[in-house]
Formats: structure tokens, sequence, C-alpha cells
């Protein structure tokens, strides 16, 4: 079973509970003329529309690449994820409205057996099912499943609550109702912006784990010939398509069919080992006892003795183009990029008077 199906499978876990929930809940109302729990099996009913928006979702993210989307509908996986999460936000904000209303009108709850009864088997259910449902979409990595298991979740809370003001009401007669339900819808509308801000930050484009940045570049270090790993970009196009780029080091020594054949070992590793479609480019650093070599140890020294240059790589001499160009990884203290390429130029440029010198500023996209 892939990813999909499981998400699929689960999701279809989660509508049947619900339904299970809501016949079971039906049934009793009933039997009990009790048309309160007969509604509540009705919002049962509702509270499967998560799972269907993941099935929905996940169904839509497999279509094939087309034309006007080469990289495929992964991304629709966090439109899935975001709209269930506006829907756990819109619950802890119409409950915490109602809990207001109650903390300044307070009314004294009716339980009967019949009613404790399925409020505790509801309890048991969406306690059940929202931990499953949450820990598949931690494996999956789904956000959507994710949100779906903990608006389960709060679900529970928010009756056992309710159950426990009930008990305290009957115990000593005060009435908590309205002020647990407030502290509950706060913490379900912070959950609610938390699950929001997960897929909007995939939208967005959010630098991929530290973890995966350093196993990929000791990985890539690995090969035979690479000298250095640099500017390692990724983008996520859904939890099954990832593109990215990178460059190694090279000795200026190597030839291109030699260069070809490493580039190809490394990119079709990082697909087999991480999925990730990976361009593989090339920095030559310069050997033997030349005058490129040398200018390539004196400006890398010189730029390397600044505190706030984190890296320094790609040095590139090209006396056909009189072209002297170097590519430089400044700390989050520097701000003013155009300040500091102009600070450097001035340094580097009386190592080489007779050619055009080009700071360039990369930034760490990974980490």
């Amino acid at each position: 079973m892939d990813r999909s199906q499981a998400i699929i499978r689960t999701s279809w876990i989660g509508i049947a509970a619900n339904v299970l929930l809501a016949g079971f809940k039906a049934a009793v109302g009933m039997l009990a003329s009790s048309v309160a729990i007969v509604m509540d099996a009705v919002n049962n009913l509702s509270d499967a529309l998560s799972s269907v928006i993941t099935i929905v979702g996940t169904k839509l993210s497999q279509r094939p690449a087309d034309r006007k989307h080469p990289f495929g509908f992964g991304r629709i996986e966090y439109f899935s994820a975001i709209i269930i999460a506006v829907i756990v936000l819109s619950a802890g904000i119409t409950s915490l409205i109602e809990s207001v209303k109650k903390i300044f009108n307070p009314t004294e709850p009716e339980y009967t057996t019949t009613t404790l009864v399925v409020i505790v088997v509801a309890i048991v259910v969406k306690l059940v099912l929202g931990q499953y449902v949450k820990r598949k979409g931690e494996q999956l990595k789904s956000d959507a499943l994710i949100a779906s298991g903990s608006d389960a979740l709060f679900d529970a809370v928010i009756t056992l609550a309710t159950l426990v003001s009930a008990g305290v009401m009957l115990l000593w007669g005060v009435s908590l109702d309205g002020i647990l339900g407030a502290l509950i819808s706060l913490v379900i509308i912070k959950a609610g912006i938390e699950m929001l801000a997960s897929p909007v930050n995939e939208l967005l484009g959010t630098s991929i784990p530290a973890e995966l940045t350093s196993e990929i570049k000791k990985e890539v270090s690995d090969f035979e010939g690479v000298h250095g790993v640099f500017d390692l970009i990724i983008n996520n196009y859904g939890p099954d398509v990832r593109i990215g780029s990178l460059h190694i080091n090279v000795y200026d020594t190597m030839s291109a069919h030699e260069i070809h054949a490493l580039t190809r070992r490394i990119s079709t590793f990082l697909f087999e080992r991480h999925g990730i479609i990976m361009t593989v480019g090339v920095y030559a650093i310069a050997t033997g006892s030349n005058r490129r070599a040398a200018l390539q140890t004196k400006v890398i020294q010189t730029l390397s003795a600044h505190e706030e240059i984190v890296q320094v790589h790609g040095f590139l001499y090209s006396e056909k183009d009189k072209l002297l160009s170097v590519d430089v990884v400044p700390d989050l203290s520097v701000h003013d990029d155009a300040a500091l390429i102009s600070q450097l130029t001035d340094e580097v440029k009386p190592l080489a008077p007779e050619m055009q010198v080009v700071i360039v500023v990369d930034h760490n996209y990974c980490e």
C-alpha cells in the first residue's frame, strides 16, 4: 500500500467511525424520544466532512502532470489541510462565542442516564479515532490527516469538558460550563492556527529540515572526486515531489566525461535515496602552481578573514573574459548586500587590478 492509499484508507475509517457513532446516537435518540441526541447524531455526520475533504484532496493530488502543471498536483494536499484547519479554527471561534455567552448567562444542564451513556461512548470513540488518525498522519507526513485527527480529539475534549462541568454542577452547584468551554476554545483556536501554519508554510516555501540538509551534504561529499557541497536548494511540490539543485567542487583536472559521470551518479543516488530530482552544478578548484591557483588562495583567505562571511566558494578566474568571480555566504547579521559587495570588491580588486571583479552574495536556503 503506497502513501496515498494509506491516507485514503485512514480517512475511510474516520468516515465509518463517525457514521457508526451517528447511527448509535440516532437510534438511542429515537428510543429515548430525545431530539437533542438525534441532532447530535446529525452533527456527527458533519464531522466526517474532514475525512471526505482528505480523500478528495488526496485523489486530486494524484492527477498526472500536464503542460500547465509540469510538477503535478501534489500541493493540493496542502489545500485540503488548510480547509480542515479553517474548519477547526471556525469551530473554536464558535465554541468561544457560545462559552462566553454561558459565562454571563449560565444555564443548568439537564442529563439523564441515556444522555450520559451517549456522551461517554462519544468521548471514547472520538479519542480513539482522533489518536489513530493523527498518528497515521504523522507517520505518513499528511497535514490533512493530522488536522482531521486533531479535529476528532478536540470534539472529545469539548464533550469531556461538558461532562465534567455537569458533574461539578450536580455535586456542588457551581457552573463551570462557560469557563471550561472558553478555555478549551482558546486551546482549539491556537491549535487551529498552528495547523494552518504548516500547509501555508509549505505553499510559501519553507526550508527543509537541518537534519536532511546535513545528511545530503555528507552523502554527496562522500563521492570520490567531490571536494565540497554548496548552494543546496530543494523545492517542495507536494509530499512526493521534491526538486532541487546543488553545486560541488571538483578539481580542474577532471575531464568533462568524468564530471558528467560523477554528477549522474550523484543525481541518481539522491533520487533513489530521498526521492529528490536533483540538478548538480560544478565549481572548478584551481590546481597546480599557476596564477589561477595562487589568486584562488589569496582571494579565499582575504574574504574568509571577515567574521560575517560564513562561506566562500565558486571561485572563477577567466583570462579570456578578464573576469574574477567568487561567491560568499554572509551570516544573518548582514542586511545590506550591496554595501557588503562594494566593501569586498574593494579588497579583492588590488589582487587582480586588470580583471573585472564580481562578488556574488549567496544565502543558505536550507539551513
